[in-house]
Order: C-alpha cells, then structure tokens, then sequence
C-alpha cells in the first residue's frame, strides 16, 4: 500500500484524478469503480476540466458506483445516480449507458445484488476503484462488522453513518437506512484500489484504518492487503500518520 500526504484537498483531488487520468489513457475502455461523497467532488471536477479541454476521453469507459441508498429513485436529489450526474456524467463524454448504479428504487435485495455482480463480472472486473473513507471506517456502505462481507448486498446503516449523512437531508428522519453496497470481496477484487480523505475529523480513522491491525472493526483496514493500492489524504487527515508515510 503506497500512503501519499497530498500538500492540500486540492492537490489531493489533483493526484488522484491524474492517477484515474492514466487508467483511461492506458486503456481508454477501461472499467472505473466510483464514489460519492463530498471528498470526490474535487477530482470529478478535475476530471470533467481535463474532458473539456480535450486531455481526456471518456467515451469508451464503463463505470460502476460503490453503492445506492434503498428506497431512492435515480431522479431523487440524494440518490447517488443524481450526484453522479450532477458532478461527472452530464458533464464529460461517457456513454451513460455504460454507467452502473445499483437499483435504489427496486426493493427486490437479492435481484439488485446478484444482478450487479452479474454486471461487474460480464464487464471484466474493475480495473480501478475509487474509495472514501467513512468516519467509522467503513468503505462503500460497509459497516464495522465481525466479518468481512464478500458480495454486493443490502446493509443497515448504522447510527453514525445516518448522523453523518443526515446533513444532506431535510431531517434526520428522511435518510434512508439502508443501502446497497459492493462487497468488501468485490471491492479487493478491482485490480488497482484509489482512496481519497480529507479532513482533521478523518484524522483518527485514517490513523486506524491504513496503520492498525486488519479487522472487520475497521473495513478500510483490509485495503492493506491489497496488492495495488494508493491511499491519498490532504495534510489535516494525515496529520498522525507523518512519521508513518
């Protein structure tokens, strides 16, 4: 696992959105996992900039995202299907055909799950995926658990996922308590794994996560087994790993 202290968020966005830039340009029909958040607003907006200026093709990439909330519509404001298109797909040149979102809407779990496994493996694997970091650790909607879920399924939110969420809602009472999310094994199973972090409030999870043991506790903390993974912070989330980058 490679551990880069980016100068700034912005220059975090910049390298991560260069290290996604030459995924596509080595392979322009690569297979992209994604993100939400508001850690990856930066980069996407990188990335629709070097589109727009001609530097980068999106034309032949599929996309999957990480994770949907249940319950939600693609139209809903919150739904993550909205927040790509509102910082990504309406603004570069990628078929939106070729964009995977699990199906919020559709209540039917198992049909959503095996269904987007299905896709994943028909498209060849993820070439590179994009990670968050959540404030417990949890990457996609992947909660602390007592093990390590392996597939795309539908999980309960916790209660400091929902707090933490709750800020993009009306009220607390109208965020979704569950999501469908990709699997820790489909995750670990992209050949190439991009994490951004940004934040002094990520300081203590980013510490836990990327230099303490490898628990199901703390999701992340698997990704330091991967083979190929780049983990990106801005100063104020790495602040207590300097002297273990």
């Amino acid at each position: 696992m490679e551990f880069i202290i980016a100068e700034s968020a912005e220059d975090m966005s910049r390298r991560a959105a260069d290290r996604i830039a030459s995924f596509v340009e080595a392979d322009p029909s690569c297979v992209l996992g994604l993100a939400t958040g508001t850690t990856p607003i930066g980069l996407y907006a990188d990335l629709v900039a070097d589109c727009k200026a001609g530097k980068i093709s999106f034309a032949d990439v599929t996309t999957f995202n990480l994770d949907e909330y249940r319950g939600l519509a693609p139209e809903h404001d919150q739904s993550y299907r909205y927040f790509m298109k509102k910082h990504l797909f309406d603004h570069i040149d990628i078929d939106q055909e070729r964009t995977h979102v699990p199906e919020g809407f559709n209540p039917d779990a198992d049909a959503v799950c095996a269904a987007y496994e299905q896709a994943i493996e028909a498209a060849g694997g993820i070439d590179l995926q994009l990670l968050g970091l959540g404030p417990n650790g949890h990457i996609g909607f992947n909660e602390p658990e007592e093990t390590f879920p392996k597939a795309t399924h539908c999980v309960d939110l916790t209660e400091s996922t929902i707090q933490a969420n709750s800020r993009l809602f009306d009220s607390i009472d109208d965020v979704p308590r569950q999501a469908y999310t990709m699997g820790i094994g489909t995750i670990m199973a992209a050949r190439s794994v991009l994490v951004v972090v940004e934040g002094a409030h990520k300081a203590e999870i980013v510490k836990k996560a990327f230099f303490g043991p490898v628990t199901p506790e703390v999701p992340a903390s698997i990704l330091q087994f991967h083979p190929d993974a780049v983990v990106i912070v801005d100063p104020a989330a790495g602040e207590l790993c300097r002297d273990m980058a």
